[in-house]
């Protein structure tokens, strides 16, 4: 398993991450037992970096993860997990006020049997908390020792930035990672979320980077997904923007791209988005040994630079404005010297 850091920080990760929302869900997920041969072999395979969140089948996620780290070595492994949503129906038990935030990563803690926490995200961002009460509490909590560091979910490029700002301002422990959804589909981060993270020395991790398996090319010819599938239970959140005629043909092109290099169209998928290095790893959720497999190949196998073009031109990403502005105005009058300086910033694609 190839590693990488995880932004400016110093911390080495694995460039597939074990994702546990299947561990304990009882719809399309797997129990504890099933969860320990899992983990078993993402570490036996070289992985180190495992993600988690209260939210995750409510609870029962962390406390599984909690039983099977029994008898691994705490300190080889980078250990993530989330807050943000609700826990209960009391008005504090939610968002990234002081309270919350502390009393979630303690219960995190404890159903972890963990002292600590390598990387401490927040699932998303809480319009009624300022900013400045948010990464007090995180520092904080970096300070105690029960957080090494912290990262971000689900935020606009502006509110990193700014969370960041303040981070600099008060010299506060700043955000090494930000976690999105990204995959051949959904490049939505492509036109200001990676870059900021880029600006900011953040690592990108990413979720659904199947695109709630339907990358996988299982679904094929199949028009509604049956339930009790993770696509049928999850997918619908985004099944609006996933499903159309020239995403469906980009699948069965992973497909045919699979079957060329003799790979798993999830090996072909997810090392596409590991071609980029602003990203640091993919979330690799799975409910059995043999479906993790091809995602852990892919912690090694690098796709050929002429197919990473072709699967990238299959379904370009449109970034709009300022983007087409740039496309003129930038390339023709800022592209004059032999190399660009490395202070140069990120822009989306303007090829």
């Amino acid at each position: 398993m190839k590693h990488r850091y995880l932004g400016n920080s110093g911390l080495a990760v694995s460039r597939v991450c074990l994702g546990t929302m299947t561990f304990g869900n009882q719809s399309w997920g797997c129990n504890e037992k099933a969860s320990q041969e899992l983990l078993d072999a993402y570490i036996d395979a070289g992985g180190n970096f495992i993600d988690t969140a209260d939210l995750y089948a409510e609870t029962e996620s962390e406390s599984i993860l909690g039983n099977i780290l029994k008898g691994k070595r705490r300190d080889e492994l980078v250990i993530a997990s989330k807050c943000w949503f609700p826990m209960n129906e009391t008005p504090n038990a939610r968002g990234l006020s002081r309270k919350h935030i502390v009393e979630a990563c303690e219960a995190s803690l404890k159903r972890m049997k963990l002292d600590y926490m390598d990387l401490y995200q927040i699932h998303g961002p809480d319009p009624y908390t300022p900013i400045e009460e948010t990464m007090s509490a995180l520092n904080d909590l970096v300070t105690s020792g029960k957080v090494r560091y912290i990262g971000c979910s689900n935020l606009y490029a502006w509110q990193l930035v700014k969370a960041n700002a303040v981070a600099q301002q008060r010299n506060y422990a700043p955000f090494v990672s930000g976690q999105y959804l990204y995959n051949l589909i959904r490049r939505d981060i492509e036109t200001e979320i990676v870059p900021a993270c880029v600006d900011q020395g953040m690592g990108v991790l990413c979720w659904s980077p199947l695109a709630s398996g339907l990358l996988t090319g299982k679904y094929r010819g199949v028009e509604v997904p049956v339930p009790g599938l993770r696509f049928k239970e999850v997918g619908h959140i985004l099944n609006d923007r996933l499903i159309w005629k020239e995403a469906l043909e980009l699948v069965d092109l992973v497909c045919e791209i699979a079957d060329q290099v003799g790979k798993s169209p999830v090996t072909v998928a997810l090392s596409w988005i590991l071609k980029d290095y602003a990203i640091t790893s993919v979330l690799a959720g799975a409910r059995s040994v043999e479906q993790l497999a091809p995602s852990l190949e892919a912690g090694e196998w690098d796709l050929p630079d002429d197919l990473h073009a072709q699967l990238t031109a299959k379904l370009p990403r449109e970034h709009g404005y300022p983007c087409d502005w740039m496309k003129v105005a930038l390339v023709s009058n800022f592209t004059k010297t032999e190399l660009e300086p490395n202070r140069a910033q990120r822009f989306p694609p303007l090829s």
